[in-house]
């Protein structure tokens, strides 16, 4: 008789963290887990700039909610914990929880992203709630995904949906690793979580890093002109959100940054209907933004725009013939093992590809995040190709 695999069993309610005392409690009773399911909420859209809320850990028994708004419940009590690469850590979309973590004093080793397996497998709805149905048949609510985490006392309803964001992270993630497996992935999968885990920075401040107007179509003096437009626009939001201690997204986003740039309107009307600027933002910041614009544009007219704004330049031809040709490889090679494009080369590897050309299998070797069977695999057809292309 076929034995029959036992229903997983997952943890009950949650405990609340609300101490020193309880949070050192729950270190000492999460150091016998050999798994951890790990996610973080804050208050990223509710504030200029977020704060760290909670900190959800899950294992097959119990469930901590560390809150890290109370004095003396440090997500840093976590480092030693986090640090142990033998201690599987699951998390799902990691990026942004990361950089919280980090910037806390948290780095993680021993990483598993959901996501980012879901995505490696072809698995098409990868949202946690989506996976989450798909391999256990479990429906997670969606309707307190924007909440204001930093509210208290926490509303009962939005407790529950936190802890349920890692109740049942373990079972989906052991799914996972063993779908990996299964598909002779796992070695990539790792990789790209090791790659996350490493590149976890902290996390932008609000001003850093206006939106790139694209300079495909456009004169490098029209180019310039769009790019000066959102960098002004950009500090306007800037200056907005502060002052209102509002997400600099919520007051202006960056696809109506770019509209706006490209447009250069006189009227905000037409900007309106293409839905990415809200009527309340022309009743609020209307006559603003347009000056602004017109003024970017005065600035131009006299040859006065910032030095920072540097002209378009033209992309390298070969770094982009080595580019179509490293995404034509990894494309005939996945259908040849029937995996995902990703599996073969992503994005980020392609990146240090064209930006450090190897010459050599040894190069290869000391690439990070290439890995033994990528070199297996590909690395002499790799190395043939970047010769050839010239």
């Amino acid at each position: 008789m076929t034995p029959v695999d036992p229903v997983p069993a997952y943890p009950e309610g949650a405990i609340d963290v609300a101490s020193p005392e309880a949070l050192a409690s729950a270190v000492a009773a999460l150091a016998a887990a050999a798994e951890i399911a790990v996610d973080v909420e804050a208050d990223a859209m509710h504030a200029f700039r977020a704060r760290l809320c909670f900190v959800q850990l899950g294992t097959d028994s119990q469930i901590y909610l560390l809150d890290t708004l109370v004095p003396g419940v440090r997500a840093e009590a976590l480092a030693d914990l986090f640090a142990d690469p033998a201690r599987t850590k699951f998390f799902h979309a990691a990026g942004g929880d990361l950089q919280y973590l980090a910037e806390a004093g948290v780095r993680v080793r021993g990483l598993f992203d959901t996501q980012r397996a879901a995505t490696l497998l072809g698995i098409e709805k990868i949202g946690l709630a989506d996976v989450v149905r798909a391999e256990l048949g479990i429906e997670l609510p969606k309707e307190h995904q924007k909440s204001d985490f930093a509210l208290r006392p926490l509303d009962p309803a939005v407790r529950a949906y936190i802890a349920d964001d890692v109740r049942y992270l373990c079972e989906v993630g052991r799914r996972l690793i063993a779908a990996c497996r299964a598909k002779d992935i796992l070695e990539e999968t790792l990789l790209d979580c090791e790659r996350l885990s490493d590149e976890a920075a902290v996390r932008p401040e609000p001003g850093d890093g206006a939106p790139k107007v694209s300079s495909r179509g456009l004169s490098p003096e029209s180019w310039r002109l769009s790019q000066a437009i959102a960098r002004e626009l950009h500090r306007l939001r800037v200056e907005w959100g502060e002052a209102h201690d509002m997400p600099v997204g919520r007051i202006l986003s960056k696809a109506a940054i770019l509209d706006l740039a490209m447009l250069r309107p006189t009227d905000l009307g037409p900007v309106v209907s293409k839905g990415n600027l809200q009527r309340s933002f022309v009743r609020n910041y209307g006559r603003e933004t347009l000056a602004a614009i017109r003024r970017v544009e005065e600035m131009a007219a006299k040859g006065t725009l910032p030095d920072e704004v540097a002209p378009a330049t033209e992309p390298d031809p070969l770094r982009r013939k080595r580019d179509d040709a490293l995404r034509a490889f990894r494309n005939a090679q996945a259908a040849t093992r029937g995996v995902t494009p990703s599996v073969v080369l992503p994005n980020p590897l392609i990146g240090d590809l064209l930006a450090a050309p190897p010459t050599s299998l040894d190069d290869l070797a000391r690439m990070p995040y290439f890995g033994a069977k990528r070199l297996a695999l590909y690395g002499q057809a790799i190395l043939e190709l970047m010769r050839g292309v010239s």
